[in-house]
C-alpha cells in the first residue's frame, strides 16, 4: 500500500469524525456493476480485502483509508460515428431528404442505447488517506479529475466536506528555477536528474530533459535564457523521491528500499498485515515529508476568509 502520486487537499474545518461513522456514510453509497443501459457507477469500496465483511474504511494511528471504484462503459466514439453515418445515408437514399441535427441527435441516442449492453466495462480504483489530526486529505492520483471524483462523493455521502487544494506562498515554478541554478533545495530535498523547462513566450516552446546532470551548461544556458522549471526530480532524505509540477502535484512517488524493507519486518507473515504496516509507514513518513516541502517552498497560502 504504497501510493504511486500523490495530489494534497486542506480541510478547512476539522473533521471529527470515528472511523466508525466514516464506516457508515461510506457503505450508503457502495461500488456495484454497471446495469445494461448505464455509462458509469461510482462508490466505495474496501481498500484492503474483498467480500462482504471486508472494512470500507481501514484506520490505523489516527490516519483512515479508504478507496473509491469506477466502472464505465467503454464505447469508441468512432463506432458509434460510423453506426450513425450508415443511419442517416440509409434514411436519406430511401427517404430522399435530408436528416437534420434533431433527428441526428436521436438517432446517436438509440444507437448508444443498443450499443451499450455490449460494451466492456472498465474499472479503475482511487484511494485516499484522511490525516484527522494534520488536516489533511491524500488522494493517490496525478488527475484533479479523479481525485475530485473521490472528493465530491465523499462530501454526498457525509454532507458536507470543507476542503480545498493545498497552495504554497511562493509560485512553484520561481522555487524549481531557484533551486534548479543553483543545483540546491532546502530541507533535505535534493535535486535530481530530471526536469522540465517552458519558455515564458506565449506559444514557447518546452525542453524535457530526463538522465541528465542538471547542472551542465546545456540546462544552465536554458534558464540563463529565461525559461522556468515546470516539473522537477527531487529526493527528500534517502526515504521518497518524486516528481512534482508546477500545479503541486507529485508524481512517480518511489519510497525506498529501507521504509520498503521495514514495512515487510514490521508487517509480519501476514498479508493484512503487510498492508497495514505499510500504510501507516507511508503516512508518517507523509506528514514529516509534506511539511518540510511546504516550508521549502514559502509556507503554506491560506486564501482569505478561510
Amino acid at each position: 500500500m504504497w501510493f504511486r502520486n500523490l495530489l494534497v487537499y486542506r480541510l478547512t474545518q476539522p473533521l471529527t469524525l470515528t472511523a466508525e461513522e466514516l464506516e457508515q456514510a461510506l457503505a450508503s453509497k457502495p461500488a456495484r456493476s454497471c446495469a445494461s443501459q448505464e455509462l458509469s457507477t461510482y462508490g466505495f469500496v474496501a481498500p484492503f480485502g474483498k467480500g462482504a465483511d471486508a472494512p470500507l474504511v481501514h484506520s490505523s494511528q489516527g490516519f483512515l483509508l479508504l478507496a473509491a471504484r469506477k466502472e464505465e462503459r467503454i464505447l469508441p466514439g468512432s463506432v458509434v460515428r460510423d453506426a450513425l453515418k450508415e443511419k442517416v445515408d440509409e434514411i436519406e437514399a430511401e427517404q430522399m431528404r435530408k436528416v437534420y441535427k434533431k433527428e441526428r441527435d436521436q438517432l446517436k441516442d438509440e444507437i448508444v442505447q443498443a450499443f451499450l449492453p455490449r460494451a466492456f466495462v472498465r474499472k479503475s480504483a482511487t484511494f485516499a488517506a484522511i490525516a484527522p489530526a494534520q488536516g489533511l486529505i491524500l488522494v493517490d492520483s496525478s488527475s484533479p479529475k479523479r481525485a475530485e471524483d473521490l472528493l465530491s462523493t465523499l462530501r454526498e455521502v457525509l454532507g458536507s466536506l470543507p476542503v480545498r487544494p493545498l497552495s504554497v506562498k511562493m509560485a512553484p515554478t520561481a522555487t524549481f528555477t531557484d533551486w534548479l541554478k543553483n543545483q540546491r533545495a532546502s530541507n533535505g530535498l535534493t535535486v535530481l536528474d530530471e526536469c522540465e523547462l517552458r519558455d515564458v513566450q506565449e506559444d514557447g516552446g518546452i525542453v524535457r530533459v530526463k538522465r541528465h546532470d542538471l547542472a551542465s551548461d546545456e540546462v544552465q544556458q536554458h534558464l540563463n535564457n529565461g525559461k522556468i522549471v515546470t516539473k522537477l526530480a527531487l529526493a527528500w532524505e534517502d526515504k521518497l523521491s518524486l516528481l512534482i509540477d508546477d500545479k503541486l502535484a507529485l508524481k512517480r512517488l518511489r519510497f525506498e528500499d529501507l521504509l520498503q524493507d521495514q514495512a515487510e519486518q514490521d508487517g509480519g507473515d501476514d498479508a493484512l498485515g503487510q498492508l497495514d504496516a505499510s500504510f501507516t509507514l507511508m503516512m508518517l513518513t507523509f506528514i514529516e515529508f509534506l511539511p518540510q516541502l511546504i516550508e521549502a517552498m514559502g509556507g503554506e497560502e491560506i486564501p482569505q476568509g478561510i
